[in-house]
């Protein structure tokens, strides 16, 4: 077999699957369609009751009398989820630390040169002078 056979075999492949994935767009849409025309509201009632049914056989207070595992797994969940939200903050924390000391680090030598072109000659000459009130 050749290459341009194997070619042509691989478009009619293609062609293929491509019909066919229209047709299943095409059968979920007719299911979906017939599935809520079905759902008339006397069926919905039918349904709830039955369901309701059901849940009340189930015997669901017997299973509350038992709340005490269930307690211990909400306090474990609340706990995991209080833990994720600790992590979070932290790492924006430590993210937020990285990036002031990043810019403290390009800003230090730009405020050194510009300390060192405002320096008075009043301040220069006396150290214990003060350029703001030079009577102090």
């Amino acid at each position: 077999m050749g290459f341009e056979q194997l070619i042509e075999k691989v478009h009619q492949a293609e062609d293929a699957l491509e019909s066919r994935e229209r047709a299943v767009v095409a059968h979920v849409r007719h299911v979906k369609a017939s599935w809520r025309s079905a759902w008339t509201p006397g069926r919905i009632v039918v349904a709830g009751l039955a369901s309701g049914f059901l849940v009340g056989r189930a015997r669901p207070l017997r299973a509350a009398g038992d709340g005490g595992q269930w307690l211990q797994m909400i306090t474990a969940l609340s706990g995991l989820l209080a833990s994720g939200s600790a992590q979070v903050a932290a790492q924006s924390a430590d993210e937020a630390a990285t990036e002031a000391s990043q810019a403290a680090a390009a800003a230090a030598p730009e405020a050194a040169i510009a300390g060192a072109t405002r320096v008075s000659p009043t301040s220069a000459s006396s150290p214990g002078a003060d350029p703001v009130h030079p009577d102090a």
